[in-house]
């Protein structure tokens, strides 16, 4: 008759240390692009600049503003672009392909508060897209 102590010894020790762990999983993982990943985040964030850049220089030109005059104006059409892209569901396939540069500061605000909006509608008008 085996002893529980001899049926132990023949099964191999499953945990690992920590330092091992981490030599594992760093083994496993897929090595990232990050040169590509820049410069797509480059380019977008560049666009999106660039746009909001148009945008500005119109509403000086058109309505005869000063830069800063232009400003405010330009912020809102850049925010309501950003949510109506959102709504339609392009932004996020955008920002899922160029990362980073999708959250220029104005357009990507814009977008994490639409898709809050968004996700908690189901909810109601008021308890879920108020309230989230």
């Amino acid at each position: 008759m085996t002893t529980k102590s001899a049926e132990k010894s023949k099964y191999k020790k499953m945990t690992m240390s920590p330092q091992e762990y981490q030599a594992f999983a760093k083994s496993r993982e897929p090595a990232r692009p990050v040169l590509k990943n820049c410069l797509k985040a480059f380019l977008v964030g560049g666009c999106l600049c660039l746009i909001g850049q148009a945008i500005q220089d119109f509403f000086g030109y058109a309505f005869d503003m000063t830069p800063i005059e232009a400003g405010n104006p330009t912020v809102a059409i850049l925010i309501l672009i950003s949510v109506i892209l959102t709504c339609l569901g392009v932004y996020d396939k955008l920002a899922q392909w160029a990362g980073a540069g999708s959250a220029v500061p104005v357009t990507g605000f814009a977008n994490s508060m639409c898709s809050a909006a968004l996700e908690h509608r189901s909810e109601g008008m008021v308890l879920g897209v108020g309230g989230n």
